[in-house]
């Protein structure tokens, strides 16, 4: 598919895309005039890189685990196999992840407190 056509059932803007070319995160071949070519599968890469910037990965970090990272129940290479600083990487991301987490829950639990004494009837 061409990049509008990926575009359009990604959501996400052909400048982006471009750029995730850039990064090396996305690698489309080249058709005989130019245009890029993306598999079928670069629906999935896309979701997949824009759920690990959400999660606030850097291009950075996503280039260096994305080749590990075949699905969610399937790591390439086996994972005895991923260098210890790409774990070390990951760890330190899930900590940082984990903090934004506690931050908010405590977060919602005083909002949660706060409104539930303004309006006592729940509404």
């Amino acid at each position: 598919m061409r990049i509008g056509e990926l575009s359009r059932r990604t959501g996400v803007p052909t400048r982006l895309l471009r750029y995730y070319e850039e990064q090396h995160l996305l690698h489309p071949e080249r058709t005989g005039n130019g245009y890029r070519s993306y598999p079928e599968s670069a629906v999935a890469r896309v979701g997949q890189i824009r759920g690990l910037l959400d999660s606030g990965l850097t291009t950075g970090m996503i280039r260096v685990i994305l080749p590990y990272l075949c699905g969610p129940d399937h790591l390439v290479p086996a994972p005895e196999d991923v260098p210890a600083e790409t774990a070390a990487l990951l760890q330190g991301h899930i900590d940082r992840i984990q903090a934004r987490i506690d931050c908010l829950a405590r977060n919602r639990d005083r909002l949660t407190a706060y409104l539930a004494a303004v309006r006592p009837d729940g509404r």
